[in-house]
């Protein structure tokens, strides 16, 4: 069986990620999010091995100075991370795995695999425009937008590290863009378009 892809999505916070990774899992078969690691405490109604694989800090010590992890970082006091094994027991499957990370996760996933991930940026069409999407959520400060603004302009420097770059100026569209992206890639590797190994023996 053909390994399935890795595809490492960013954006600036604001952006529509989020809404358009949840459009391709809904829309496309044998594709997946990566199940990561944390520290945290699982909230209501998350399940281990779904949402995350939830361990204290010293199993998570213990895995990343194994080098076992293929990304980490620490957010609001805990620990994150993408195990390498995970990913491979999921690709090795046949399954596209989507790893949904900040540009400094991919750095540290591109250090390690090289050519192996896929890694695909998705835009705003302006900084103007992310503004403007983040102050119409009217769920943040004008300092906190000020700071998700000037996090956007820095990450928005590393699109060069990136494969792919997608502007989300349409949803549907932006969509549309990343699942010919994913349809290329199983191309590539000998996959239908629903992600099944293509039988080419006559």
């Amino acid at each position: 069986m053909e390994r399935g892809n890795l595809f490492i999505i960013s954006a600036p916070s604001g952006t529509g990620k989020t809404t358009i990774l949840k459009r391709i899992i809904a829309a496309m078969t044998n594709v997946a999010f990566s199940v990561s690691h944390t520290t945290r405490l699982p909230r209501p109604g998350e399940q281990e091995g779904v949402d995350y694989y939830f361990i204290d800090k010293d199993a998570f010590a213990a895995i990343r100075q194994q080098g076992l992890f293929l990304e980490w970082a620490e957010v609001h006091g805990n620990l994150y991370g993408t195990s390498r094994s995970v990913v491979q027991a999921a690709t090795g499957k046949g399954i596209d795995i989507i790893l949904d990370i900040d540009v400094q996760g991919a750095r540290q996933v591109k250090e390690k695999l090289g050519a192996e991930g896929i890694f695909v940026f998705i835009s705003p069409p302006s900084l103007a425009e992310l503004e403007g999407r983040l102050a119409g959520r009217s769920t943040e400060s004008e300092a906190a937008i000020a700071t998700r603004l000037a996090n956007a302009k820095e990450e928005m420097k590393r699109i060069g590290q990136y494969d792919y770059v997608i502007i989300n100026d349409e949803v549907d569209q932006a969509a549309e863009v990343l699942k010919a992206i994913i349809i290329a890639a199983r191309s590539r590797n000998r996959r239908a378009l629903s992600g099944e190994p293509l039988n080419l023996i006559f």
